[in-house]
């Protein structure tokens, strides 16, 4: 087995969660090609004196629900599943990639509700939990980022194994300093968006939530958002790609939504409920391994010199207050056209970042 993965391994269970003797630790090994990493995790825990419990989840099985399943089935919260969340101390999920062209034979409303369901069960994760979640690559990765898989393995490792107490350090000056601002101004191609994050605080992705990791975050007011953004990415939910996305807003209401492809889908997607249509995290990428763009919002939201936001729920550390089933990150590509401001001072332009 490569080295790497018992690297990996090891990082996620010592560095990233910190799991200490007699914790229960919960791992979701989603996919097959997830297990040399589901063995170092599991190695890891037991040498740390933790209680881990494997369960496995793949999109393949899911996708058998999505098809036969009567609406009942599909909204349901698969409960070993939310058990497993107030049960656990520390979660880790190993996602696997997966063909996103899995669920094209399912109509929109369908999916959407049994997302629905998925996002209850992910509430309850970040509620319940010490939490790390992991895109794993394998071949199906490769081929939607369109490359090879030797390449995208030394990428993924590259940007998991960098120097984390370097690059932690930066970062965190640079949210230090972020936090001093009052408003936020992104320019782009068809973008020009405007809110307030005047009080609140910039978190600090550095291993501990994700891997890979790397993106500098907080929350929007609100009330206070108001322009237009173009993502020159197509956003990616439940397997379903939706093309150039235009979204408006106009004093803290989405007042526009379309998109090139699957526009019923986004518009159900921020129909879910009142949160939905709000932006519940704006981040910017900033793990400087991350090159390529692979459709994946786990690897994709890292890539430095990007800005994503999340429709929906906030993070309450950010001191966010925006309350939905969902946390949907799209990501916008600034590094070559387009500028995030603060204060109107530029603090990224063209994927340079103007900070100390």
């Amino acid at each position: 087995m490569d080295k790497r993965w018992k690297q990996l391994g090891d990082l996620l269970v010592n560095t990233s969660a910190k799991v200490q003797p007699g914790e229960r630790v919960m791992i979701a090994m989603g996919e097959v090609e997830t297990l040399p990493l589901t063995h170092a995790v599991v190695e890891a825990c037991i040498k740390a004196g933790a209680y881990p419990q494997v369960q496995f989840l793949s999109e393949s099985l899911r996708h058998l629900l999505l098809r036969y399943g009567a609406d009942e089935q599909l909204a349901w919260t698969p409960e070993i599943e939310a058990y497993g969340m107030e049960w656990a101390d520390v979660y880790f999920g190993l996602r696997g990639a997966y063909n996103l062209h899995i669920h094209s034979d399912i109509p929109s409303e369908r999916l959407s509700i049994n997302q629905r369901a998925m996002g209850r069960v992910s509430t309850l994760r970040w509620q319940k939990t010490r939490w790390c979640l992991v895109r794993v690559p394998n071949a199906a990765f490769a081929f939607q980022a369109e490359t090879d898989l030797e390449s995208i393995m030394d990428m993924f490792f590259d940007a998991c194994l960098l120097d984390w107490a370097t690059e932690s350090a930066k970062w965190r000056r640079w949210a230090d300093q972020l936090s001093q601002g009052r408003q936020v101004r992104v320019t782009g191609r068809e973008t020009d968006l405007r809110f307030s994050i005047a009080g609140r605080a910039w978190m600090v992705g550095d291993g501990a939530l994700n891997m890979p990791d790397g993106e500098i975050a907080t929350a929007p007011l609100t009330e206070t958002i108001d322009g237009a953004i173009y993502f020159e990415f197509p956003g990616v939910l439940g397997g379903r790609l939706m093309h150039d996305i235009r979204l408006r807003w106009e004093r803290g209401r989405l007042v526009e939504a379309t998109a090139s492809t699957n526009q019923e889908y986004l518009r159900a997607i921020l129909a879910t409920d009142e949160g939905a249509s709000l932006i519940g995290e704006f981040g910017i990428g900033t793990n400087p391994y991350i090159t390529r763009f692979c459709q994946d919002i786990l690897i994709d939201e890292k890539i430095g010199g990007t800005i994503h936001i999340a429709l929906g729920r906030a993070y309450p550390e950010c001191g966010g207050d925006n309350m939905s089933a969902i946390h949907w990150d799209i990501v916008k590509d600034l590094r070559q056209e387009g500028a995030v401001y603060v204060d109107d001072q530029v603090v990224l332009r063209a994927g340079r970042f103007y900070l100390e």
